[in-house]
């Protein structure tokens, strides 16, 4: 197993000679067999624990005994200890997620503060497996069937090509101590319930089966790579950033053989789940529209648009007082006094500063809003009427700010100024409010 390890790091992981590893100890076998390799590997690394308090005194007891080993082998240590369960009530996690998370984010942060390159995690080729009949019991697609990775980001996993057998086998061999955790034994959890019962009847009908199953991961992970591949050129062809949006056009869209496959590929990182209402959003009515946590896709004429949603922003309210020269939030705005005007534009109005009663106010729009259109002397107009006459997208009508003079609208900022404000004959201040 050692001269396997060995050449493994030499074919995937040779940027590990020379650096200093953190190893995740638990105490158990798989870590303490890792630990093991690598003390007769020679490389420079700590142990980093964590204790999650979940087992009552076997949790201590696990501490202990890596704290023990840790001063035996002269092996620097680093320890925590965390109130797991408090964490995932007051986030509403899991147990087993807020362990994660917890985890993660202290080796990551041991790495800043002390100085290490890389996170050394323990998971075999038994883990990957169980994984993958995990995910595949929840129905996922192909990136849940791939496997664990050997490295993510700064996380490695270097015994993922040996199977539990092979470990514990090891471990006998070399008369190497370990930490039983009980909570393994329990079958209340769905990882101990398919590795007691479901992968024992595998290797019963294929003694191999840990073998094959590599095979075939690596068949899939292939497989993976060339969709990815695929899905990045098809997207330069479909899809367009526009700010913080992006559309993806329909019209290309629906001429590919299987369009589900790429919007499920380009989508699933935003966290959507209603899948089948994903998919209808291309044959549907303009307007209508499907969220995740954080994002929202919206069908608007022949686009698919993805942008982040912004709950907070739309209560926003922010003043301008009189003689400021810019503003830069929401949006960049700058004013100058001028002696004289130019044809006008979206991007620019020049009003009566007269007339203006300040401070002013940015806003976003309401339904009861209304306004009169520069050119439309003595006639209002909805400015939800306007929208639709502009043909504005939902998210565009959302994004849009307006400028208000006490209870008057000065600008659609970027589309319309409001008549009222407009330079006359006798306008004696003339102001200029430039969109940058």
């Amino acid at each position: 197993m050692l001269a396997k390890l060995k050449k493994q790091i030499a074919q995937n992981f040779q940027f590990l000679e020379n650096k200093k590893l953190l190893l995740a100890t638990s105490g158990g076998l798989d870590s303490m067999v890792m630990t093991d390799l690598f003390q007769k590997l020679d490389f420079d690394f700590a142990l980093a624990h964590c204790n999650f308090q979940l087992r009552g005194l076997e949790s201590f007891g696990d501490q202990n005994f890596v704290q023990e080993y840790a001063a035996t082998n002269e092996i620097p240590l680093f320890v925590t200890q965390f109130d797991t369960v408090a964490f995932a009530k007051d986030y509403k996690l899991s147990t087993q997620v807020a362990a994660r998370d917890l985890r993660y984010n202290w080796f990551y942060e041991l790495l800043e503060t002390e100085n290490y390159d890389y996170i050394l995690t323990a998971h075999h080729a038994d883990d990957n497996l169980e994984t993958f009949l995990i995910n595949l019991s929840r129905g996922t697609g192909l990136e849940g069937l791939v496997g664990i990775p050997e490295q993510n980001d700064k996380i490695i996993r270097p015994l993922l090509l040996f199977s539990r057998e092979e470990i514990a086998n090891y471990a006998k061999g070399n008369n190497i101590e370990w930490r039983e955790d009980s909570s393994n034994a329990s079958d209340k959890y769905l990882r101990n319930k398919i590795r007691h019962d479901l992968v024992p009847l595998f290797k019963e009908l294929n003694p191999q089966f840990i073998t094959s199953f590599q095979k075939t991961q690596s068949y899939l992970q292939d497989a993976q790579a060339m969709l990815e591949d695929a899905s990045i050129i098809v997207y330069q062809q479909v899809a367009k950033k526009e700010g913080d949006e992006i559309h993806f056009d329909l019209n290309q869209l629906k001429r590919l053989p299987n369009y589900k496959s790429y919007l499920y590929q380009w989508l699933h990182e935003f966290r959507f789940s209603a899948w089948d209402d994903v998919y209808d959003l291309v044959e549907s009515q303009s307007g209508k529209q499907v969220f995740s946590a954080d994002f929202r896709l919206l069908k608007d004429r022949d686009s698919l648009i993805l942008s982040p949603i912004n709950f907070e922003e739309e209560k926003q309210e922010f003043f301008i007082e009189k003689d400021r020269t810019e503003v830069n939030i929401p949006l960049k705005l700058s004013f100058s006094k001028v002696s004289e005007i130019s044809i006008p534009l979206n991007t620019a109005i020049f009003v009566d500063e007269d007339k203006l009663e300040f401070p002013l106010v940015l806003k976003k729009w309401n339904d009861g809003d209304s306004f009169q259109p520069f050119g439309m002397d003595g006639k209002s107009k909805k400015v939800s009427k306007f929208f639709k006459d502009e043909k504005l997208s939902l998210i565009q009508k959302e994004n849009s700010w307006i400028l208000w003079s006490g209870t008057k609208i000065i600008w659609i900022v970027g589309l319309r100024q409001d008549e009222r404000f407009r330079i006359v004959y006798s306008t004696q201040n003339i102001l200029k409010i430039q969109l940058e």
